[in-house]
């Protein structure tokens, strides 16, 4: 009977350093135009694609955002909490390299307590280094690739009915006398419409029959402002140089040729559940037009028939026209743009592989756009890309002053500028072939990355410097355009006094921290080089977020942030019903067992 309840896989998310509440690091602005903060408590939403799964063929899967409670909760014990757990199985998500410090960190802790529960690790940093994770004492299993719900339900299966593993497509495994195994990585569906990703449902299932919400939380500040995401496809048409998620890297790290697409009618199927929970934005994720014309035509037709009140926010991986903004204006009422131009140089852009195309299509997309209603195009620079000068990063500030003239000051231009940080992504184009690309790579191993994290400011953290920049460079470059872009925006009152006056305080802030903190570093003395790291703490940790931006700068205006009591009980009522059909499935798949 106590089978029925027991938990088979918890989910562990890390923080990206798992000592961060005690050490000093000065992250900077790593995390400044993401929506988690610089501990990465984001998790990521495959997790929730791999428990649907599991839960539907009898398995009692629980996420635990181990990042997201510390940060909520100083007196957190993270050791207590993973000693009174007693799962068939541990997994830790290794997706985003910045986690390793704290991923690596927690499957120690599990195997401290739990020597005989296996710990498995997955995601696309876990399959890119794979070799090197299994080699660890506390790792037992890595299920690689970028759609592993199928290996996984298979792993869980040959655990519970202690099966052999050499059959299971896509695992990295260890013999008993711990020589490692690798399976081939065989498992790449071409279409993902089997599953939500992220799978909603399963998430709203999971907060009341575990009866704890702030597991389930994916970052700090979702309750207030709870943006939700579709995930269109995995993989990618583009080859950006620097980009893990490229078509290059994914066919280096998940043996993938081409995108596998979420259907027009699966994305739809979601967007309903969503709207019931509520109004908040909700993050088409890829470019649509990258599963061709059809698919964007049956998407927004379907889309218009639903009468969506949320607002969409779409990505754009190249120049649009007229003809594609008129089709998100007649499919919903409101809709905003994000679009990462990275350099306003065109000759870097199209050795880049991103926006590939002229400054004047840009200035052209955003005419478009703003004529079909967009009500907000975020527009994001970067600092550390492939033969950007100083003074051509520093000079983007330039080409932003461009567009606001040009667009006579549109408040709906929203503009951003940021650090490649705090990695090149393993397996990008980039990361293969430096030379090519102009970067010196200073972390090539999972350790060196692990150790790199433990650094303490985000110029020792990064792991390159390119051949026109030296990592001071990209440091004080990414300020000083910072600076800048923050005094362009009160001039064009995009922002308003005091957000102008806390950003000009927290950069010049961070550039003093930045200054003692290397003049630290010189210190001999290991015992006063870290009283000295001490003493800097709650200085750091006033500057250590929101360095470069407002932050609210990237969010979108909510009337509702949650659906009404009718809208919310029907969703928790259906799929309540839904949680009892699994226990019933369950327990006559433990029967039969028997």
């Amino acid at each position: 009977m106590l089978k029925l309840f027991k938990k088979d896989l918890i989910f562990l998310h890390a923080p990206s350093v798992y000592d961060f509440r005690k050490d000093t690091i000065m992250f900077g602005p790593i995390s400044d135009v993401v929506p988690s903060s610089p501990t990465f408590e984001m998790y990521p939403v495959g997790i929730t694609s791999i428990g649907e799964t599991l839960e539907h063929n009898g398995f009692n899967v629980q996420i635990v955002n181990i990042a997201y409670q510390m940060l909520r909760n100083e007196d957190y014990d993270v050791e207590k909490v993973i000693a009174a757990m007693n799962p068939v199985a541990f997994g830790i998500d290794l997706h985003w390299l910045p986690h390793v410090h704290g991923s690596i960190e927690l499957a120690k802790i599990c195997k401290k307590y739990h020597p005989d529960i296996p710990v498995i690790f997955g995601g696309l940093s876990s399959s890119y280094y794979h070799e090197e994770l299994i080699s660890y004492p506390f790792v037992d299993f890595v299920v690689r690739g970028d759609s592993t719900e199928e290996p996984m339900l298979q792993l869980m299966k040959a655990l519970r009915y202690e099966l052999p593993f050499d059959k299971i497509p896509n695992l990295t495994w260890k013999t008993t006398d711990a020589t490692p195994m690798i399976n081939p990585l065989t498992h790449v569906p071409e279409n993902i419409d089997y599953i939500s990703i992220p799978c909603y449902s399963y998430v709203v299932r999971s907060v009341f029959k575990y009866a704890n919400l702030h597991n389930t939380v994916p970052y700090l500040d979702w309750l207030k402002y709870p943006i939700t995401a579709l995930l269109t496809a995995r993989g990618c048409t583009q080859n950006c140089s620097i980009c893990g998620g490229s078509e290059f890297a994914y066919k280096r790290i998940c043996n993938r040729d081409k995108p596998a697409y979420r259907s027009p009618q699966s994305l739809i199927e979601d967007i309903r559940l969503i709207q019931k929970l509520g109004q908040a934005p909700i993050f088409v994720l890829h470019d649509l037009r990258q599963a061709g014309p059809e698919y964007v035509n049956e998407f927004f037709s379907l889309l218009k028939k639903e009468n969506v009140k949320n607002e969409l926010i779409i990505e754009l991986f190249w120049e649009a026209d007229d003809e594609y903004f008129a089709k998100i204006a007649d499919a919903v009422p409101k809709f905003s743009l994000e679009m990462t131009l990275e350099t306003h140089i065109e000759s870097i852009r199209k050795m880049n592989r991103k926006f590939s195309c002229s400054n004047e299509q840009v200035e052209n997309t955003i005419a478009s756009a703003f004529k079909y209603g967009c009500r907000k195009i975020d527009i994001f620079f970067m600092t550390g890309i492939p033969k950007q000068t100083y003074a051509q990063a520093v000079d983007s500030i330039n080409y932003c002053r461009h567009l606001l003239e040009k667009f006579d000051g549109d408040k709906r231009l929203s503009l951003f500028i940021a650090p490649l940080a705090p990695f090149l992504d393993p397996g990008c184009l980039a990361f293969e072939f430096p030379e090519k690309y102009g970067y010196k790579k200073y972390c090539h191993t999972l350790e060196d990355h692990y150790h790199a994290l433990t650094k303490p400011s985000w110029k020792h953290i990064l792991s390159y410097e390119t051949d026109s920049m030296t990592r001071d460079e990209i440091v004080r470059s990414t300020y000083e355009a910072a600076l800048k872009l923050n005094a362009l925006k009160h001039e064009y009152n995009l922002i308003d006094d005091d957000v102008y006056k806390q950003i000009e305080f927290r950069i010049s802030s961070a550039q003093e921290v930045m200054d003692e903190i290397d003049k630290i570093m010189d210190i001999k003395d290991e015992g006063l080089k870290q009283d000295a790291m001490k003493k800097l703490k709650t200085k750091v940790e006033q500057i250590n977020r929101h360095s470069i931006c407002g932050k609210d700068e990237l969010k979108w205006p909510i009337t509702q942030r949650f659906g009404n009591i009718f809208s919310l009980a029907s969703v928790f009522i259906r799929l309540l019903f839904v949680e009892v059909k699994l226990f019933f499935n369950r327990a006559r798949l433990l029967l039969g067992q028997k």
